[in-house]
């Protein structure tokens, strides 16, 4: 099967070209990308002296370059790795076996379960990995050792039905519940990992990307889990509404008298509120489970494509 290696760079001039030769040294017959994010340093020189195919993506964010690559690109196996040599090659390479067995349709290279917590030093992104896994893990019954990991492989099926939305690193989030959502093969294997080399400069900024993170959570939360999220709403909002209808309700048996109206008033309103949320939970899932329909279609429409050639 052919072997597409995906690089996202954005100004990795001191590493990119290490990153090819060493790819390049393990799998000779595989197809190197490096998708350029406008960076300002030398990095598609580097990448291109290398022997690498270079690819101008001018929207600015991870989200973009991802979404271009799995449009352009054409192959059996894809292996997505970043360009700033803080993973084992070896290690990545090793990934692209369980896609072209057809045991798996997206492997996770796990950094959180090697080397990570100890060769990163921001305290920040650490607390960040270990709580969007367990977010990810809780809302959609999963058991993901590594969510925001760049080191990943996929198979053809995948990357050709993936619709991607997020335009920065939140893509990584987004992939890892599109394919539990989905039902595609998902497996993990450790990947060793090391610190940025000297020089180098991360282009996560914790914070405001943590918050788009979660924000993105929240929204696939919302749109894959409607019927578990509108619930939640919903009894969360049922369980305010009988508590201050309680008031009244105790103020009528006490006395036979209600003089609290505002209070009924917005026990009332919460009462229907909760039915509402309910109601669309249940209207939205079964949308859901009609893009589902369709989404399968279009999976064996790619998956029949790729067996029949």
């Amino acid at each position: 099967m052919r072997t597409a290696i995906l690089i996202p760079c954005y100004n990795e001039g001191s590493t990119i070209a290490k990153v090819i030769k060493d790819y390049r040294a393990l799998l000779p017959e595989a197809d190197i990308y490096v998708y350029d994010n406008n960076s300002t340093d030398n990095s598609a020189e580097e990448a291109r002296q290398a022997g690498a195919v270079v690819v101008p993506e001018y929207r600015q964010g991870k989200g973009f370059v991802v979404r271009s690559m799995f449009r352009d690109i054409e192959a059996g196996v894809y292996l997505m790795v970043d360009a700033d040599d803080t993973y084992e090659a070896t290690d990545v390479v090793a990934l692209g076996k369980d896609v072209a067995a057809g045991r798996a349709d997206m492997v996770v290279g796990d950094r959180l379960s090697g080397t990570y917590f100890t060769e990163n030093k921001r305290a920040f992104h650490n607390a960040g990995n270990r709580g969007v896994r367990w977010l990810i893990n809780r809302i959609f019954t999963s058991d993901i050792t590594d969510v925001m990991t760049g080191a990943r492989a996929f198979s053809r099926a995948f990357v050709k039905t993936y619709p991607s939305f997020s335009g920065g690193f939140e893509v990584e989030t987004e992939m890892t519940i599109h394919a539990l959502d989905k039902d595609f093969l998902v497996t993990q294997h450790s990947v060793g990992y090391r610190d940025r080399r000297e020089g180098s400069q991360s282009k996560l900024d914790t914070i405001p990307d943590g918050l788009r993170v979660l924000k993105t959570i929240f929204a696939l939360f919302k749109d894959f889990r409607p019927l578990l999220f509108f619930g939640l709403v919903s009894l969360i909002v049922f369980i305010v509404a009988f508590g201050l209808f309680l008031i009244p309700l105790d103020e009528f048996i006490t006395t036979g008298l209600v003089t609290r109206f505002p209070t009924l008033i917005v026990s009332i309103g919460l009462f229907v509120m909760s039915l509402l949320s309910g109601v669309c939970g249940v209207i939205v899932d079964s949308i859901r489970k009609q893009t589902r329909l369709f989404f399968e279609i279009e999976l064996t429409r790619v998956t029949g494509a790729r067996l029949h050639s």
